[in-house]
């Protein structure tokens, strides 16, 4: 996934978009080059964060906010991938094996490529509603919202990179 810097200047969906696709690749980028092993390294202690369960969550977080949220699938349509709301919230995060890690990143990948397909056919101002929360929302939040998820997370994803090979860098 090649990193683009976003425009400086350029059309509110442009932006926002462009700045979405530049954190999913700056994960992404934390990622390159690395083995399943490394990937799967729980490397700051105390936490158990690792960047294959950073990618995983991000598989997650893409598929409730744009294909449940967005897209409007039910839940039972799109299920979690990685974890079991009932017994494993944290599956996601937690039950990593360096055997599915290059699998979990194209998961990650094909779970982008369906948000951008629900992105495509909205616009920004179409309202949502996101039902756990039992709120309406502009799907102008959502992108905002994934841009700021995103920025969280690779921030963590830095930390990780640096203590497993010490490569930094945006």
């Amino acid at each position: 996934m090649d990193r683009v810097d976003p425009p400086f200047r350029g059309a509110e969906r442009e932006s926002l978009l462009a700045w979405l696709d530049y954190h999913r690749a700056t994960l992404g980028s934390k990622c390159d080059g690395l083995t399943p092993e490394q990937l799967c390294e729980r490397s700051v202690a105390p936490t158990t964060m690792t960047l294959i369960g950073l990618v995983r969550h991000m598989a997650e977080v893409e598929r409730g906010w744009f294909s449940r949220c967005v897209g409007g699938v039910a839940e039972v349509d799109a299920p979690p991938i990685f974890y079991d709301a009932e017994t494993n919230v944290d599956g996601d995060f937690d039950d990593i094996d360096p055997a599915t890690a290059e699998a979990d990143i194209a998961t990650w990948q094909a779970e982008i490529a369906c948000s951008d397909g629900f992105l495509a056919s909205a616009d920004l101002d179409d309202v949502r509603h996101h039902d756990r929360w039992d709120e309406d929302l502009d799907v102008r939040w959502v992108v905002i919202h994934m841009i700021e998820e995103y920025a969280r997370h690779n921030g963590h994803a830095d930390l990780l990179r640096e203590a497993i090979d010490g490569a930094t860098g945006e």
